[in-house]
């Protein structure tokens, strides 16, 4: 009996093992010349290409994953929407993870606990931007369940010729350093002429208050647009034979750019949104944050080419493929539609905000129309929770937002946050036991972007107990949209459905000057990154850390939110060692020493004469301190006739002001040193201030009042008065 009953239990592990299959993976990370866009640049590569390969899994696997560091600096790569041990997340600095060493190879080892759509990037430094990035497929543990005869990844990239340190240290430098579409004095005389000259110019005086421009939609130019790491000369395409039904998975592989997608001549059938299913939704046309994913299905009817066609937000370009019946073929690419323009309720002028609660239950026979629902600050228990008002309405944008205006024709269904369900019925509907506020907050002039007015570098981690829920009210105080990203766990998305039919998700798009709102159940211990996905705004400082205590000791924990198709798990919880301050954590997320500089240099002639001026401005330093040193003159015919040179300690006083103590040394026309006291900003309507007081070595007292400003009359005309 003994022998039946020990061979039965050898039986059963022997199954188990054979379901839980290890899937190995080798990654190579190295830099290496590449031409995608035409010109040879150095760029970051895994396994030979950009993006790297696709990787897959099944539900259960053991992954096991080798990554090898052939470049000269530090590396790493997150797992991005994985459900995994902390230390395995892949963020330098957190979970006791230390990064991958120049010629080191680390091995990332964890169980696959989900299915879906997902994908790897690098979280060290911009290396993302610079090409480290791929596909990430787990089938289901029984297989799929949405049965497609063809399954294509559609990744989306920016790819920029400059290397991504340079872009950063050109936003830290001037935040407007991209900006090619500004608004001119003509637009400016065209807006007198439609409106009048007192709406026209209370618009554009309260623009220039709060020295901000209605058409910053992008902090970077320059861009082009890739599909699966191809341009839209190349085409990718994905071939079918009419009447199949096609996958497609998308991914938003972006550094900085949002899309808005569409397939002329096909209806998309939404079926997932980052990896979780949802209830499926017919839809023309979906707006595309920044790490997001969308699986939506396709049924091509006729043997042609339809074009997959991503159009970037600010309307800078497209990114193209080809879904096609046969080689070869391209489908015809649809109009540039108009460049949006910000409004003033984009900065949050006039609105009161999307605050929500979910309604009590489930109504019958939903999902045509929706209410407009407003919320409680502290949510009722599900079975008396109050229903929302009708000032709310769960848009994606605030209303009268720029942002929000996509520009498609009318009768074209949009996707909206609102409209995705949880495909089933969630079993745990406890509301959330207390609120916290995440304010999105930031400054073009210093490029720095912040969460809760505190850069990384100086934040304290949210702090959770482990299986607390609490509701995450995200504010966005800024003109940009932000992709809210946490690791480690899912939020369930406040969208206006019942708590049984919130959607999971692991980036939101939180629109300017808007606010969203999701639940959280706190799991998963260990230390998590919570950041903004735009990939220069979480390196300029918006991004947080969120500690989850273990649970209590001894004891193991079972995961409570709901994976429509997923299998129930346990771990042993472990002991989270408390926060320490990373350095290198800490330098490349706001806290960094930073350098710059700016020349600018004439020639001309006068009198017959050869005439050249200059003027230098450089500094190194950090967003609060800053070392500047600046040289200005003259020559004329060979001779200077004006030569001066200073040395000055800056230091930040208010968002747009520092005060300035330092030297300054005159060679010509006389040779006089000074010292210097003064103040230098942005005032109002983007006026560059600079007021100094000199005190010379003789002891005379005199001052310096500079005042300049850009008016552009076209995009590559500009006129300087001071």
């Amino acid at each position: 009996m003994r022998i039946f009953l020990f061979g039965l239990a050898l039986l059963f592990t022997l199954a188990a093992v054979a379901q839980a299959q290890t899937s190995e993976h080798h990654l190579t990370i190295a830099r290496q010349a590449v031409a995608i866009s035409g010109k040879a640049s150095e760029k970051i590569t895994v396994n030979g290409t950009i993006p790297g390969p696709t990787l897959h899994f099944s539900e259960g696997d053991e992954a096991v994953i080798h990554v090898t560091n052939r470049m000269d600096r530090p590396t790493s790569i997150h797992w991005h929407g994985l459900l995994l041990p902390d230390a395995m997340d892949g963020v330098p600095g957190f979970g006791g993870f230390p990064g991958i060493a120049p010629g080191e190879t680390f091995t990332y080892r964890f169980t696959i606990r989900q299915n879906g759509t997902y994908w790897y990037h690098a979280h060290s430094s911009a290396q993302e931007q610079d090409g480290l990035y791929g596909a990430l497929i787990i089938t289901p543990r029984e297989g799929e369940t949405v049965p497609a005869e063809r399954d294509y990844v559609v990744l989306l990239s920016d790819y920029s010729e400059e290397d991504a340190e340079r872009i950063r240290a050109n936003l830290k430098m001037d935040g407007e350093y991209y900006q090619n579409q500004r608004r001119t004095l003509f637009d400016f005389v065209a807006d007198v002429r439609h409106q009048g000259i007192g709406p026209a110019w209370g618009t554009a005086k309260a623009w220039g208050l709060m020295r901000m421009a209605p058409t910053d939609l992008a902090d970077v130019s320059g861009y082009t647009f890739l599909v699966n790491g191809q341009t839209p000369e190349e085409n990718w395409t994905g071939l079918f034979t009419p009447g199949e039904r096609v996958r497609l998975r998308f991914i938003n592989a972006s550094a900085m750019t949002f899309y808005d997608v569409r397939i002329p001549g096909l209806t998309m059938t939404l079926i997932a949104a980052d990896g979780q299913p949802v209830e499926p939704l017919e839809i023309d046309e979906f707006r595309f944050g920044i790490a997001e994913t969308y699986d939506v299905l396709v049924t091509p009817p006729e043997a042609k080419a339809y074009t997959i066609a991503a159009e970037s937000l600010e309307r800078a370009g497209f990114a193209l493929a080809t879904l096609a019946s046969a080689p070869g073929l391209k489908g015809e690419i649809p109009n540039q539609r108009p460049r949006p323009l910000l409004t003033l309720a984009d900065m949050g002028m006039g609105h009161a905000g999307h605050d929500m609660t979910p309604p009590a239950a489930e109504p019958a026979g939903h999902h045509e129309s929706m209410e407009h629902h407003g919320h409680g600050t502290a949510p009722a228990a599900m079975d008396n929770a109050p229903l929302p008002s009708a000032t709310d309405d769960y848009a994606t944008g605030v209303p009268g937002s720029g942002w929000a205006e996509s520009g498609a024709p009318p009768g074209t269904r949009l996707l909206a946050y609102q409209d995705l369900r949880y495909l089933g019925m969630r079993k745990d509907v406890q509301p959330p036991e207390r609120e916290i506020e995440i304010r999105l907050d930031g400054n073009m002039h210093r490029y720095v972007w912040t969460i809760n007015g505190k850069k990384f570098s100086e934040a304290e981690p949210i702090r959770l107990a482990y299986g607390e829920r609490v509701r995450l009210k995200f504010v966005n105080d800024t003109m940009m949209a932000h992709s809210m990203h946490l690791h480690g766990m899912f939020v369930q998305l406040e969208n206006g459905q019942t708590a049984a039919k919130l959607p999971n998700k692991h980036t939101l798009i939180v629109a300017p000057g808007d606010t969203q709102a999701a639940w959280l159940i706190a799991d998963e211990p260990g230390e998590w990154a919570f950041h903004c996905h735009m990939l220069y705004h979480m390196l300029a400082g918006m991004m947080t850390q969120v500690v989850v205590a273990k649970a209590a000791p001894g004891t193991g924990h079972t995961h409570t939110m709901d994976h429509a198709g997923h299998a129930d798990h346990s771990r042993t919880a472990h002991e989270i060692v408390p926060p320490k301050a990373v350095t290198h954590a800490l330098k490349e997320h706001g806290g960094g020493i930073f350098h710059a500089f700016r020349l600018e240099a004439g020639l001309g002639q006068g009198d017959g004469e050869n005439l050249a001026e200059w003027d230098f401005d450089g500094w190194i330093g950090g967003d609060e301190h800053k070392l500047r040193i600046k040289s200005e003159g003259e020559r004329t015919a060979g001779e200077t006739e004006q030569a001066e040179a200073w040395l000055l300690y800056s230091r930040k006083i208010a968002t747009f002001w520092d005060m300035q103590i330092g030297a300054r040394h005159d060679f010509q026309p006389t040779s006089t040193a000074y010292l210097v006291l003064g103040l230098d900003g942005l005032a109002p309507f983007s006026l560059e201030t600079s007021a100094h007081l000199f005190l010379s070595d003789e002891g005379d007292l005199s001052a310096r009042l500079r005042l300049e400003k850009d008016l552009l009359l076209s995009q590559r005309l500009i006129t300087q008065p001071y």
